[in-house]
């Protein structure tokens, strides 16, 4: 066996048990934030691997495009989840009393949100204050 066959199948082997970490964090983390956290992080890591160890097989020309995958991966995951998040957050799915810090709640009363409602100032009709 030739040390790309090694390094390749060690790559696809971590790569699957960190999405398998991140299937099961999804499944057994308690609230939203700790769901978010295990479906990006570790998905996206085990993504990265399994392309990295498929590109070590591969030729160069079929590898760049598989860097271009993982690429728009890293760039799209953290964005998805912070808007995911922040939605959840604004609609009160979170519990704010368990946040340890809670940035976002000076900025959603400075937009005039009232999330008991899931209705902003702006739905009502109100003017967004200055800031």
């Amino acid at each position: 066996m030739a040390i790309s066959d090694v390094l390749s199948a060690a790559l696809l082997l971590a790569g699957g048990l960190s999405c398998l970490l991140g299937a099961l964090g999804l499944v057994r983390l308690p609230d939203l934030p700790a769901r978010l956290q295990a479906t990006t992080k570790p998905q996206t890591l085990g993504l990265m691997l399994i392309l990295l160890g498929v590109a070590i097989r591969l030729e160069f020309v079929n590898s760049a495009t598989l860097v271009l995958v993982m690429l728009f991966q890293v760039l799209t995951a953290p964005v998805i989840s912070q808007v995911v998040g922040r939605s959840a957050y604004r609609s009160g799915a979170i519990d704010r009393d368990s946040l340890v810090v809670d940035d976002l709640a000076a900025w959603t009363e400075a937009d005039g949100d009232d999330t008991s409602h899931g209705r902003t100032a702006r739905d009502e009709g109100g003017v967004r204050p200055d800031r």
